[in-house]
């Protein structure tokens, strides 16, 4: 038989099969909960959960965006539950549920925290709705490092440092940081955190001063933000997406639709597997082949069995 006489090849085979086969009902699976997801049974209230540190957009404003082109969502929750995170990217989503909003419309949940970072994203919404120990707000811009200039000393290191500009090395922890750096880092952060007030007044639809009142990096509970202005309701996700699916004209009881998994964990698995991985599992397995593989039910030694 084949699988006697070619032991390597015959697994080889097997296990590309496997493989092929796992990719193309993976596949399938995929898409099929594509086609369901934009057809969808129903109107729909779409749920996008924004969780930890905000580094990257991509994932989210990718979702926001099949969403807004779905008929069948006929509005749009996001959850909240983050401390904050890098301006760039919370300017990004921000700006993207604006453009959303003129589309459909959009209510921020807040969950445990939505801090600095996440109250910009959620400011964006049309409404907000917290629970009332929500810890909310941190209108604010912090930069910080750590100098280890002491440090080095004391250990007898001497840092070298080329470069290109005056100001190429700002804020670096090889050094004190000088009174020009400090004050161009200051109208820095100063700027940013005028941005983040004009947004938070802009989407709150509330005055510049009263915004910048409170911007001064403090954090509230959900009861106190909405005595403030900056929060609407207060409530769970379930009173939020109830709310949502009443703005976007959803009789009767709300179904919900999350966005679908961005890599499934097998195909994670296969697709991040190293050659050298791939290389040492064949020759574990065409190892056990030849000492003693079991084919058709019997001990099978190659070496026995020309």
């Amino acid at each position: 038989m084949f699988s006697r006489r070619h032991p390597y090849l015959f697994f080889l085979l097997v296990f590309s099969a496997i493989i092929a086969g796992s990719s193309v009902v993976l596949s399938l699976l995929s898409l099929a909960s594509k086609v369901h997801s934009e057809i969808g049974f129903g109107e729909k209230v779409g749920v996008i959960e924004l969780n930890g540190v905000i580094a990257d957009s991509r994932q989210i404003l990718e979702q926001i965006k099949d969403f807004r082109d779905n008929n069948s969502v006929k509005a749009i929750v996001i959850r909240i539950d983050s401390p904050g995170g890098t301006v760039g990217a919370s300017q990004e989503i921000y700006r993207e549920i604006r453009k959303t909003i003129e589309v459909k419309s959009v209510i921020a949940s807040l969950g445990t925290i939505a801090a600095s970072g996440g109250y910009y994203i959620a400011a964006a919404a049309d409404g907000i709705i917290a629970n009332p120990g929500t810890i909310t707000g941190s209108i604010g811009v912090i930069l910080g490092y750590t100098n280890f200039e002491a440090l080095f000393e004391k250990i007898g290191l001497s840092p070298v440092v080329i470069k290109s500009g005056e100001y190429k090395d700002i804020a670096s922890p090889v050094r004190k940081m000088t009174e020009i750096e400090r004050k161009l880092l200051q109208e820095f952060s100063d700027n940013v955190h005028t941005q983040f007030i004009e947004h938070v007044a802009q989407g709150r639809k509330i005055p510049l001063t009263q915004v910048r009142e409170i911007a001064d990096g403090r954090i509230f509970s959900g009861e106190k933000a909405k005595t403030l202005g900056l929060v609407d309701r207060l409530g769970n996700l379930e009173d939020a997406t109830e709310w949502a699916g009443r703005l976007g004209g959803i009789k009767g009881d709300i179904s919900t639709i999350y966005p679908p998994e961005e890599k499934l964990p097998f195909m994670k698995y296969l697709v991040d597997m190293s050659a050298d991985q791939l290389r040492e599992i064949v020759a574990r397995m065409g190892m056990s082949m030849i000492t003693g593989g079991i084919t058709g039910g019997y001990v099978y030694h190659p070496a026995a069995n020309p």
